[in-house]
């Protein structure tokens, strides 16, 4: 069911940003009445959802890279009614937006009541093993959905996820995606020949799969959205964290460091070099990528040019400010407006828990 009031808000909103006057809203808000009235909901145009999503990029609290919002390529995909069909979308989204490495943000909407299980659309898998985790630990749950679907792996620790899709009325289907559509980084160091030696790579794309987009009171359950990565989310967290990857210790032990006393930093040592050979990598095959300073500063402009249209900027300090040296970054020494509910937005995904029984039960 669409919500009224929030299309009306919505409406408005379009008109004012897009120079439309008062009567052209009364029209298309009857329209609307009229559509819900008869099916209990309507289908934005696909104007209104390419202003919705950009708008919904421009609201997002959690994050940085918010100063390109404008340019966010839209791609109605709401013709999309099977399983297939919703996986052959993602996969043009993919390659699409992935363009050869010169990334391009971009944002699929499919119809409401589709979804795609996988948090992003490009995951690697985590096998459990009676000593620990081959692959990612973060993905464990997932990984264990799409064996029970059929699927295996090679069992390596950058195993690409298949794509679990469901569709209204069918069981869940999982999808294995065709490697050339996953633009893969190999990561090496450009003073350490060993770093190569580890297997390390890392996808090009971070698409966003499993977040509702909301758009004028109408949620889409499945909006793939993606950019480009900023390298620390890779180097200091994927890479680094203890829950994911755990390579600290490992890295600062070929590094040759000292690890007998958190006073020797090598922990901010090694996060440095993995977070060099990130950037390194991503350039050395053309792949885009922006460092923790350059987006830290596009952001306060991004601020700035927002206050100057008299727009707030929500933003959640604990994940606007880079995990590496956020000291050393103009986004650390400020407060920022707290998110109040802003619509068109990105939504977090259903409940866990119903989705997993839901999953149990088909």
């Amino acid at each position: 069911m669409a919500d009224l009031h929030q299309a009306a808000l919505f409406l408005r909103q379009y008109a004012d940003e897009d120079g439309l006057g008062d009567d052209w809203v009364a029209m298309r808000m009857a329209q609307v009445r009229r559509d819900h009235l008869r099916t209990g909901t309507y289908a934005p145009t696909a104007d209104e959802l390419t202003f919705g999503g950009r708008v919904a990029w421009r609201n997002s609290a959690r994050c940085i890279g918010r100063f390109y919002w404008r340019s966010l390529r839209v791609v109605d995909r709401r013709h999309a009614t099977s399983a297939e069909e919703v996986f052959e979308g993602a996969v043009a989204h993919l390659v699409e937006s992935t363009n050869g490495g010169r990334i391009r943000p971009t944002l699929s909407v499919f119809p409401a009541g589709v979804r795609i299980l996988n948090s992003q659309l490009v995951r690697y898998a985590g096998h459990r093993r009676a000593d620990g985790v081959v692959g990612d630990p973060a993905n464990l749950d997932l990984t264990d959905r799409a064996r029970a679907l059929g699927w295996q792996g090679e069992g390596t620790a950058f195993d690409v996820l298949p794509l679990l899709v469901a569709v209204p009325g069918e069981p869940v289907r999982a999808f294995p995606l065709p490697p050339e559509a996953v633009l893969e980084v190999p990561l090496v160091h450009p003073d350490f020949p060993w770093f190569a030696e580890m297997g390390l790579r890392w996808h090009a794309l971070p698409a966003i799969a499993d977040h509702v987009l909301s758009v004028g009171g109408v949620e889409y359950s499945c909006a793939p959205f993606s950019g480009w990565y900023m390298g620390t989310e890779i180097g200091a967290r994927n890479l680094a964290d203890s829950d994911r990857y755990d390579l600290l210790g490992e890295v600062a032990s070929r590094l040759g460091l000292d690890r007998s006393s958190e006073r020797t930093l090598w922990r901010d040592q090694t996060l440095l070099v993995l977070n060099e050979a990130v950037l390194h990598s991503f350039d050395a095959v053309g792949a885009t990528v922006v460092d923790h300073h350059t987006e830290s500063h596009r952001f306060i402009r991004h601020i700035a040019r927002e206050e100057a249209q008299g727009r707030r900027v929500p933003a959640d300090w604990s994940w606007i400010v880079p995990p590496v040296s956020g000291a050393a970054t103009p986004v650390f020494h400020r407060y920022y407006d707290e998110p109040g509910g802003e619509r068109p937005n990105f939504l977090p995904p259903p409940n866990a828990a119903a989705e997993t029984l839901a999953f149990a039960q088909q």
